[in-house]
């Protein structure tokens, strides 16, 4: 019965740590974002060591859209006219991002966010978890990056 009742209590402790995100912490979705890791419902974890492409975000009013955006070497992104619309859905205690294409439409779950990382989780229960990228500037040149 001891063992049932710190078992009920660290699992209502880790469940009171979860952040809540708020329509606020929307905003810090807006930019470059790098896959750092992949973890599996398995229990498998993929790291990503250096990504050739990014997800770039750009929301407002919850609304918006994803983008797949590859970085240049002078600081700049490359993009194609591919991307995804984006619409952000709060439920009781959970943020969804639905995306829709011409193709297709999904859900993805946002767990968590701050200013420098975030966790989505999709319907098979992957986790992916990114952290906030900027231009990589390799040449040295003295432009500024934008």
């Amino acid at each position: 019965m001891k063992n049932a009742l710190k078992i009920l209590f660290v699992c209502l402790f880790l469940a009171s740590c979860q952040q809540k995100i708020t329509p606020e912490d929307i905003n810090k979705l807006n930019g470059y974002w790098e896959i750092e890791k992949v973890s599996f419902k398995e229990g498998d974890d993929k790291e990503y060591k250096m990504n050739e492409n990014f997800d770039y975000f750009k929301i407002a009013q919850n609304e918006g859209i994803r983008r797949k955006v590859r970085p240049q070497f002078n600081g700049t992104f490359l993009f194609n006219d591919d991307y995804e619309k984006v619409k952000v859905r709060f439920t009781e205690d959970h943020v969804y991002l639905d995306y829709s294409t011409p193709y297709a439409k999904w859900t993805e779950e946002l767990v968590s966010i701050s200013d420098d990382e975030m966790l989505i989780k999709n319907d098979q229960n992957k986790e992916y978890q990114y952290k906030k990228a900027g231009p990589i500037n390799l040449l040295e040149d003295g432009e500024k990056t934008k």
